[in-house]
């Protein structure tokens, strides 16, 4: 007999919830793999009798109390996720609060994880207005090499060479399409080295003509704002930013002023 995936996670669902009901029967109380299966498979059995969503759910959220599980179980379990079949075709069941009637031991309990003083965050360095000219919506993450980020973003790409964005880690600045906004950025911490991204650098930021050959490429790749713009005297130049890698202003015969 051949089975789909999904079979084969319903019958490794039934497996753990018959053995969490020959637990309680023994009167052990619940850990939360136990109590999250039995919740689910409490689900499915009930769309399995041709009960209603709603019905279900009622169902499932009855089958536990607070002397069912062990303690801090109904800390964890505060919401299961199950998708089961229904006769009107399958469907997402969202069980709320399942543990019934269950006191939550609060931020105090053992092993309850309590975030520690959040970090101060730098003042920018640069900032610089984008505008983006795609038609869809472009999300660049904290630590994303600036300078690197979407062709389609319209901003200074020398000034942006070897920053980040001056927000905290793991968020990210969105873009609508054509929209545009001011954005801070701070210089790249640890070793400055970048590899990936879009593949402009591919190694240390500050090596000796890295930063010149970087401008060329996004130039030559059609990177919006990397192309050479001129001074109010006619001559070119290749950016105007603060910051480190970026606090002269380069001339097309090489001179720095």
């Amino acid at each position: 007999m051949r089975l789909t995936p999904t079979e084969r996670d319903r019958l490794l669902l039934r497996s753990a919830a018959e053995l969490a009901r020959a637990r309680r029967a023994r009167g052990l109380r619940l850990n939360v793999p136990e109590a999250t299966a039995l919740i689910a498979d409490t689900v499915c059995e009930a769309a399995r009798d041709g009960k209603r969503l709603a019905e279900a759910i009622e169902e499932a959220c009855s089958v536990l109390g607070p002397g069912d599980v062990l303690p801090g179980v109904a800390d964890v379990v505060t919401e299961v996720h199950v998708e089961a079949v229904f006769d009107d075709g399958s469907r997402l069941a969202v069980v709320s609060s399942p543990v019934r009637g269950a006191a939550p031991l609060g931020e105090d309990a053992p092993g309850a994880v309590l975030p520690g003083p959040g970090a101060p965050q730098p003042e920018p360095v640069v900032t610089l207005h984008v505008r983006n000219t795609a038609p869809v919506p472009v999300s660049v993450t904290s630590h994303f090499h600036f300078f690197e980020a979407n062709p389609r973003l319209d901003f200074d790409r020398a000034a942006a060479y070897g920053m980040r964005l001056c927000v905290p880690a793991g968020s990210s600045v969105r873009f609508d399409p054509h929209g545009e906004g001011e954005v801070g950025l701070v210089p790249i911490g640890g070793e400055r080295i970048a590899v990936g991204f879009a593949g402009l650098v591919d190694g240390p930021l500050d090596a000796p003509g890295a930063r010149e050959l970087a401008l060329e490429r996004a130039a030559a790749c059609g990177y919006l704002g990397a192309a050479p713009h001129r001074d109010p005297h006619g001559g070119p130049v290749t950016g105007t930013g603060t910051g480190p890698g970026t606090g002269t202003t380069e001339h097309a015969d090489g001179e720095q002023a």
